[in-house]
C-alpha cells in the first residue's frame, strides 16, 4: 500500500511539473515584451530574466518540450502500476476473471491518466498563461532559465538537431519570440479594438498617427505663390504690421531676388518697437535658417529634421536634408504646424499661410 501512495503522490508532482513547464511555454511565447521592458528599466530582475528568456525562446521552448516529454513519459510509469493495484479490489469485487481485470485495469488506468494529463497538466496552465502572460512570464520565465542552463548541453544538442531539420525546409530559425507588428499589423488591431469597443479614437487621431508615417512631403507643401514673404530689408515695424492683417506669427524672408532665404517670429522683433529700431532693417541674427527637406521624403522625416534643426518651416525641394543654399530646385514651403496637425488635427493660428 506504501508504493500505491509513493505512485500516487509521484503522479501529483509530475503533473504539477508538467503543469509548470506548459505554462511557462506558452507564457514565453504569448508575453508582451511591451509591458516587460519597462519593469525591467525599473530594476525588475525578474523581467530583465524575463526578457532574457523572450529572447532566447527556442532555447527555452526546447526547454519546456524537453521537461514535458520527461514528465509525460514518467507519469503513466509510475501511476500506471499503483492505479492498477488499488483498481484490482473493485474489479475483483464484482467477479471479473483475472485475465480481465488486467485489461479493465490498464484501460481505466490510462484513461484516467490521459484526462488528468490533458486536463491538469496541459489545458488549465495553457490557459491560465494565456489569461495572464506577462505575470505568468514574470512567475514562470526565471526558474525555466535557471533549469534551461542546467540542461544546456542537452538544449543545444536538440535545438541544432530541430535547426537542421528547419533549414531543409528553407526556413530560417528564429531565436527571438517576435514582439514587432507591422504598420498593417497595428492599423488592423485598432480597428478591430475600436469595433469592439475597447479602444476609443477619439478625434480618429490614432489612425491619424498611423497614416501619417504614410504621407509625403508634397502632400504638406504650400506652394511658393501662396507664401506671404517679406522682402529684403523689412524692418520690424512691417512684421508687426502684417502680423495685425494676417493673423500668423512667423513670416519668411526674400532676397533681393525673390529667393526664400530665411523666416523671423514675431517673438524675434519684439524688443525692436523703439523708433531707433522700428524701422531699420530686421538684423541679420534675427533672422533664422531655413532648412531643406526632399519632397519626395516621409512627412515623418520631415519632422524629424525640423525638430532637431529647432525649425518651423523648411524648403520643399528636390534635394537631400541639410542647410546648403544650393540643393535643387525649391518647390513650396512646409511649415511644422502643418505637419503636426496631420498628427492632433486642427491647430489654431497655425502659419500655412503666411
Amino acid at each position: 500500500m506504501s508504493s500505491d501512495v509513493v505512485g500516487l503522490i509521484a503522479l501529483v508532482v509530475l503533473l504539477l511539473i508538467n503543469a509548470y513547464f506548459v505554462g511557462a511555454e506558452f507564457a514565453v511565447i504569448s508575453a508582451r515584451r511591451s509591458q516587460i521592458e519597462p519593469r525591467a528599466e525599473q530594476g525588475s530582475a525578474a523581467a530583465r530574466t524575463t526578457l532574457w528568456a523572450m529572447e532566447h525562446a527556442t532555447l527555452m521552448l526546447a526547454t519546456t518540450q524537453l521537461g514535458i516529454t520527461v514528465c509525460s513519459l514518467l507519469i503513466l510509469n509510475v501511476s500506471e502500476p499503483a492505479i492498477h493495484h488499488l483498481l484490482e479490489i473493485p474489479l475483483s469485487a464484482i467477479g471479473l476473471p483475472e485475465s480481465v481485470i488486467d485489461v479493465a485495469g490498464f484501460v481505466i488506468t490510462l484513461a484516467l491518466v490521459t484526462f488528468l494529463h490533458v486536463v491538469f497538466g496541459e489545458m488549465v496552465p495553457k490557459n491560465l498563461s494565456f489569461s495572464v502572460p506577462d505575470r505568468a512570464a514574470l512567475l514562470l520565465a526565471p526558474p525555466l532559465v535557471f533549469i534551461g542552463r542546467l540542461v544546456k548541453p542537452i538544449i543545444f544538442a536538440l535545438n541544432w538537431a530541430a535547426n537542421g531539420f528547419v533549414k531543409l525546409f528553407g526556413v530560417e530559425p528564429k531565436d527571438e519570440a517576435t514582439s514587432a507588428y507591422t504598420l498593417e499589423e497595428v492599423a488592423s488591431i485598432v480597428r478591430q479594438s475600436a469595433e469592439a469597443g475597447t479602444l476609443a479614437d477619439e478625434g480618429g487621431r490614432i489612425s491619424a498617427a498611423l497614416e501619417f508615417t504614410a504621407k509625403t512631403v508634397a502632400a504638406l507643401v504650400v506652394p511658393r505663390e501662396q507664401v506671404v514673404a517679406l522682402p529684403a530689408g523689412a524692418a520690424p515695424a512691417d512684421v508687426q504690421q502684417l502680423v495685425a492683417s494676417r493673423g500668423f506669427s512667423r513670416y519668411l524672408i526674400t532676397d533681393p531676388a525673390g529667393d526664400l532665404t530665411g523666416y523671423v517670429h514675431l517673438k524675434d522683433v519684439l524688443d525692436l518697437e523703439d523708433p531707433k529700431h522700428a524701422h531699420a532693417p530686421v538684423p541679420a541674427d534675427r533672422i533664422r535658417p531655413l532648412i531643406r527637406v526632399p519632397q519626395d521624403s516621409e512627412a515623418e522625416d520631415a519632422l524629424r529634421a525640423m525638430r532637431s534643426h529647432s525649425s518651423h518651416v523648411a524648403l520643399a525641394t528636390s534635394a537631400a536634408l541639410g542647410t546648403e543654399p544650393a540643393g535643387g530646385t525649391v518647390t513650396g514651403v512646409i511649415f511644422l504646424e502643418d505637419v503636426i496637425e496631420e498628427l492632433v488635427g486642427q491647430i489654431e493660428d497655425t502659419t500655412n499661410a503666411g
